[in-house]
């Protein structure tokens, strides 16, 4: 046994986050050893899936006469975006930004290697763009023909990402990959579906209304004005992945999976 699993046998009864840690580095290890071709097709799910809270974040700004600002507008928005995140936790498909939390703490534990974590981010990854990408195409082709939701709202939402500079972009996707990172752990902490269900709207919620790019998520907003928007490039949705991809990674990482391993194997030993 190395040095870093005996500091997490021997916190086991003395710090409870020693529970919490040690099901997130089994959960993690378990990722690392799946097969190629099922981690993407559940990557690719969870890609799909979210979709759905950006496409009703535009139905409702379509049906409402407020707009962002409004404040019961804003709370009904980001209750929305939280709909997608909670179809794809609760159905356990693979997100990437969980796993920028998740994924690491094996190799934080020595458990697993780096090649062993890109592998799974780069499939996760992967998978999730793809499908966030075919979800868009479909809806954007559909929705004209029901009437629920214009591309103006599309064009808006991908504008609320876009319309800033490179810095802001990476500082607010490392708050965003911080809130997932804790999303992750609080749910591995939570007993009961009810819980976790609360918690998940909570954490999405607060991106959700500050407006902070979620690279998957995001990757279906800003595909949306991409598709619907002339003022949407390629370029500008390529800087939006890039750099909310890398922030989210950085939140992630650093704010949850370092802090709080670091902190229950010290507090352990």
């Amino acid at each position: 046994m190395g040095e870093s699993e005996q500091a997490v046998s021997a916190s086991e009864e003395q710090t409870p986050s020693t529970e919490v840690l040690k099901s997130l580095i089994e959960d993690g290890q378990h990722e690392m050893e799946r097969e190629t071709g099922g981690l993407f097709l559940s990557g690719f799910s969870a890609g799909l899936d979210i979709g759905f809270g950006p496409l009703l974040m535009a139905v409702l700004l379509t049906l409402t006469a407020g707009g962002y600002g409004d404040v019961g507008v804003e709370l009904l928005l980001a209750s929305a975006y939280a709909v997608g995140f909670i179809f794809v936790i609760i159905a356990r498909s693979e997100l990437f930004t969980e796993h920028t939390t998740l994924a690491v703490m094996p190799v934080l534990d020595d458990r697993s290697s780096l090649g062993a974590l890109a592998r799974l981010w780069g499939i996760v990854w992967a998978g999730n763009i793809v499908g966030g990408a075919i979800f868009t195409a479909f809806v954007v082709t559909l929705m004209p023909n029901l009437g629920v939701a214009s591309p103006e709202a599309f064009g808006t939402i991908a504008h609320k990402l876009v319309d800033h500079d490179v810095g802001w972009l990476f500082v607010a996707a490392i708050l965003a990959g911080w809130l997932m990172g804790l999303l992750a752990w609080l749910i591995t902490a939570a007993q009961e579906t009810i819980s976790r269900l609360l918690i998940i709207w909570l954490v999405t919620a607060s991106i959700g209304i500050l407006h902070l790019p979620h690279s998957i998520a995001g990757n279906v907003e800003v595909l949306f004005g991409l598709f619907v928007s002339p003022r949407v490039s390629l370029a500008d949705y390529g800087t939006f992945l890039a750099l909310a991809t890398a922030g989210n990674v950085v939140g992630g990482v650093v704010f949850v999976g370092l802090l709080k391993y670091g902190h229950v194997v010290r507090g352990g030993s």
